[in-house]
């Protein structure tokens, strides 16, 4: 069953939402859709409030500790948390109170996929799959492939997202997370290919994000993936600025698919 899943980007200490094909270290090329004037627990607090399970905590880049383990201590249990996770933090991530940690970047030094690291963060969760999300965030290249970005999503790795690489590494997760970086942030609607794909190739939960705009998206992530793949909108929310959709209505149509 599709649902909307939320989430709490976390820049520089702060909740914002940002154009993630800019997002470089040059702070002059970073487009920003949205700079929150609230603290990260208040978007923990609407979520818990709304019963919206499922939303994941971004860092994206350094300075974000305190403001994510603010974010797990107003919902414990409730939310995934990523950026920055290796085999060294996972489990202190989810002793603060994270239901999952979300790994991408450690998984490929120097942009090559290592199953070793793998192993490693699996291991610092005492072998729990349940405790882990891979984010196989991805930039597309040419019409119908799609490579995992990692850095926060400038780097392009040797991992293919394909049917060969998601069979590859369900066995070591409970959950896929997929940043379509080329349309992060820009609102310009969601890569329908990608979504049909990663249904076909998925037999575990799998959310899409990147350029959800509103309900419309909602219903054609439940069309295109038979009800497998779950969406998140960020930018165009009304609680991040955007007038696409209303947390509200995304929590009602979730209602919805439940009746």
């Amino acid at each position: 069953m599709t649902r909307f899943r939320p989430c709490i980007d976390l820049h520089a200490g702060q909740v914002k939402q940002i154009v993630g094909g800019t997002l470089d270290s040059k702070t002059s090329t970073l487009q920003t859709n949205f700079v929150s004037p609230h603290p990260p627990a208040y978007f923990s607090k609407l979520y818990r409030d709304s019963d919206l399970t499922g939303a994941h905590v971004i860092m994206l880049g350094p300075g974000n500790t305190e403001a994510a383990k603010e974010s797990l201590a107003a919902w414990p249990g409730g939310l995934q948390v990523g950026g920055g996770i290796s085999d060294k933090n996972a489990k202190e991530w989810i002793d603060a109170g994270a239901d999952k940690v979300i790994i991408t970047s450690y998984l490929f030094p120097n942009g090559t996929f290592s199953q070793p690291r793998l192993d490693a963060v699996l291991a610092a969760l005492g072998g729990d799959t349940s405790k882990l999300v891979i984010d196989l965030s991805c930039r597309r290249r040419g019409d119908s492939s799609w490579y995992v970005a990692m850095d926060k999503w400038q780097t392009i790795t040797d991992m293919e997202v394909s049917a060969e690489s998601i069979r590859q590494l369900e066995p070591y997760c409970s959950e896929f997370l997929i940043h379509a970086a080329d349309n992060e942030g820009l609102q310009r609607g969601i890569d329908e290919r990608l979504v049909e794909k990663l249904a076909e190739w998925c037999t575990i939960p799998v959310t899409y994000a990147g350029g959800g705009r509103n309900l419309e998206d909602l219903e054609m992530v439940k069309k295109l993936s038979g009800g497998k793949v779950d969406l998140t909108i960020g930018s165009a929310l009304d609680c991040f600025g955007g007038s696409g959709v209303t947390l509200a209505e995304c929590v009602e149509w979730n209602k919805k698919q439940l009746s």
